[in-house]
């Protein structure tokens, strides 16, 4: 075969399939090299822990933004359309079917028969940021100018399970370690008589269970505590009858003492060693954690604040004022489950569920923040604000609407986070996020950022993969960023 002749008078040789393949092959050898450099990179990033002091405080990567975070979680999928993203096309669409140019939607339910369903809410501009909000959170409307609303937010899960698994993971399959349990592993706790992330429950436990704070394959002492509505907030903490301080503390040394002669020469039994860093968590949460949850010394006026005083505020604003209490006294990250199992899961009436959930969290919602503020804690506590997904525009041939992964609203506070800011959009009726997508990787991955975490450098070693929050993907949502 001849050699061809280019413009530039340069001979090229045509390339065999045999050639080609010889050539690239050489190329594998560099990316494997590559790869196990990165991954030892990678793996210098992984924290040292202590196995009898693992909630020990580590240094962060960078100098963070925030200490704690408190994450206000509404299961079951609140409706952006009808609280942060007015539509006024659905006005002009109302009866109609969703148009085939939004191109093939999906949904647990199906679109066939759906008709686009305009909100009956009432929205205003608000605060000098003129940031959108409905009447039904007339108190979070109120501090609107402390808040970034991040209207473009999208995830991979169609149903609650595996969604709510998402927000709390990062994958909609169960087995990996929660956000909070993340945090706890990068950072350890700056208060060692209180859990490093501690969750609360309005009703009972969310969809998934346990395993939304679990710690999956990482060490067990890293899993979130969950704290009860009522009595002593842990099971089983109050000291036995007969039993005083003295012979208590001796009981649980004797153990101790027992439980690291038996660890010695099984270092690599995390069971044990977080077995044992319960114990001695439990002995000194007896005296703390009581007094960390006990609101007596709070002044009425705070406790009105948080809607302590009214029947459907009373739970959810007691949630929200011991969380403000425990970032108060070093614990990383609180959790507080609004509707948990599921409850704003609007599928049926769109304005009863609503209009009986709204009004539970909007005023302790809007506490937290103001409190926060107002003690100087907000600038080192990140609040975040969302469920698993938001709800379509089209109805369900009823007057409720249906799970919606493709874009819906979430909104942070405080932590470096820029006040005041409407983030992202949706399309013309708020079904899909067009405009500065965000997905809950890239949620993640900011949150960690802003306790000063690279979402990319904390790592833990697993079956030779360095295992992250963010899986594969996820960037800093640098644009929300003060």
């Amino acid at each position: 075969m001849k050699p061809q002749a280019t413009k530039n008078t340069h001979v090229t040789w045509p390339t065999t399939r045999r050639e080609f393949l010889a050539q690239a092959g050489g190329g594998f050898g560099s990316l494997a090299l590559g790869s196990m450099v990165a991954w030892d990179n990678a793996r210098a990033e992984v924290p040292e822990i202590d196995p009898l002091n693992p909630l020990g405080q580590r240094v962060s990567h960078f100098a963070p933004k925030a200490k704690s975070v408190i994450f206000l979680f509404m299961e079951g999928g609140p409706s952006h359309i009808d609280l942060f993203d007015p539509k006024p096309a659905l006005e002009r669409w109302a009866g109609k079917p969703l148009p085939e140019s939004i191109g093939p939607v999906f949904t647990p339910m199906g679109v066939g028969g759906n008709t686009l369903m305009p909100s009956q809410r009432k929205f205003a501009q608000h605060g000098q940021s003129g940031m959108w909000v409905s009447d039904w959170y007339p108190n979070v409307a109120k501090v609107a100018d402390d808040i970034c609303l991040i209207r473009s937010c999208w995830c991979d899960g169609i149903n609650h399970v595996g969604s709510v698994c998402q927000m709390n993971t990062g994958s909609i399959l169960a087995g990996r370690p929660s956000l909070g349990s993340w945090v706890s592993y990068g950072l350890g706790t700056e208060n060692s008589d209180l859990p490093s992330f501690v969750v609360m429950c309005d009703a009972g436990d969310p969809l998934g269970g346990p395993r939304n704070w679990g710690t999956g394959w990482m060490p067990a002492t890293f899993q979130g505590t969950p704290f009860r509505r009522d009595g002593s907030p842990i099971l089983y903490l109050d000291s036995s009858k007969g039993s005083d301080k003295r012979s208590q503390k001796q009981k649980l040394d004797g153990i101790t003492d027992l439980d690291r002669l038996h660890l010695q020469g099984r270092e690599e039994d995390t069971r044990l060693a977080a077995r044992i860093a319960a114990y001695e968590l439990a002995y000194r949460m007896q005296a703390e954690a009581p007094e960390a949850v006990d609101i007596v010394n709070e002044t009425a006026e705070t406790q009105k604040l948080y809607g302590l005083d009214e029947d459907r505020t009373k739970t959810y604003g007691m949630m929200c004022l011991r969380a403000r209490r425990l970032v108060e006294r070093g614990v990383r990250f609180v959790q507080c489950y609004s509707g948990s199992g599921s409850q704003w899961d609007a599928h049926g009436d769109m304005e009863e569920n609503h209009g009986r959930l709204c009004p539970r969290s909007d005023k302790p919602v809007a506490a937290l923040i103001q409190d926060l503020k107002r003690r100087g804690l907000l600038d080192t506590t990140l609040v975040v604000w969302g469920g698993e997904f938001g709800r379509t525009p089209m109805n369900e041939k009823t007057k409720g609407r249906d799970h919606n992964p493709y874009g819906f609203s979430m909104f942070m506070a405080g932590g470096g986070i820029k006040p005041g800011l409407t983030f992202g959009a949706t399309d013309e009726f708020g079904l899909k996020a067009i405009e500065g997508r965000v997905h809950v990787h890239d949620i993640h991955a900011t949150i960690l950022h802003q306790l000063g975490l690279d979402h990319k450098r904390l790592t833990f070693p697993r079956d030779g993969r360095d295992e992250r929050l963010t899986v594969n993907g996820g960037r800093v949502i640098k644009e929300i960023l003060a």
